[in-house]
């Protein structure tokens, strides 16, 4: 694919350097990281009591936008999972969220059954209680891909001039994969890609 690639990690950001490379490609790769890596994300919330100040659909908007650390070894995509969608253990993750005191409601809040699939920063702001509100929810999460919502992305990434000839792919995570198994998990689904084409041929 390239003939020369070299990788740094500049504080947050996993540099991908391709020399003699044409941009399409790398540009290939930087869409199939915000297309087709999988994360968890929050896709159902239950409403069991809500007394905040926001509506329901705006917590449940809020909630679908944390990032979920990932663990793609132990999970299937629903659609594809052995109980025919239906949901198990395999393939989505049961969280709850439940809170009485007084103030803001923080993503640190949301307790999940597999402390695997956790947020990735316990300091999203979710909504705000007043003395005497409460807050329960439960939740269920579930692997999905960036080009069925946005939710799903797994990083911030674009490309940046480099020295000659030399094209930068940065990733900057947002928290549910490392930058670098971001990026190792777009060369495996390109080539997965590459091969059905090839099959199709």
């Amino acid at each position: 694919m390239a003939k020369n690639i070299s990788t740094t990690q500049d504080g947050d950001e996993f540099i991908v350097s391709f020399k003699d490379t044409h941009n399409t490609i790398v540009n290939a790769m930087r869409r199939i990281i915000l297309d087709e890596v999988p994360t968890f994300a929050i896709e159902d919330v239950e409403v069991v009591k809500n007394e905040s100040p926001l509506y329901s659909e705006t917590v449940a908007h809020r909630l679908g936008l944390v990032p979920l650390k990932t663990d793609l070894k132990s999970y299937n995509f629903k659609e594809s999972c052995t109980c025919g969608g239906v949901g198990c253990a395999l393939c989505e993750v049961k969280l709850t969220l439940a809170q009485k005191e007084e103030g803001y409601v923080f993503s640190g809040s949301i307790k999940s059954d597999d402390p695997q699939i956790v947020p990735a920063d316990m300091n999203i702001p979710i909504t705000k209680l007043f003395p005497g509100n409460e807050l329960e929810l439960n939740l269920k999460a579930v692997l999905g891909r960036g080009r069925v919502h946005a939710k799903w992305a797994p990083a911030h990434t674009y490309l940046k001039e480099g020295d000659k000839n030399e094209v930068n792919l940065v990733i900057e995570s947002f928290g549910q994969l490392d930058s670098k198994d971001i990026y190792n998990n777009a060369i495996d689904i390109l080539v997965e890609k590459i091969n059905e084409l090839e099959s199709n041929l």
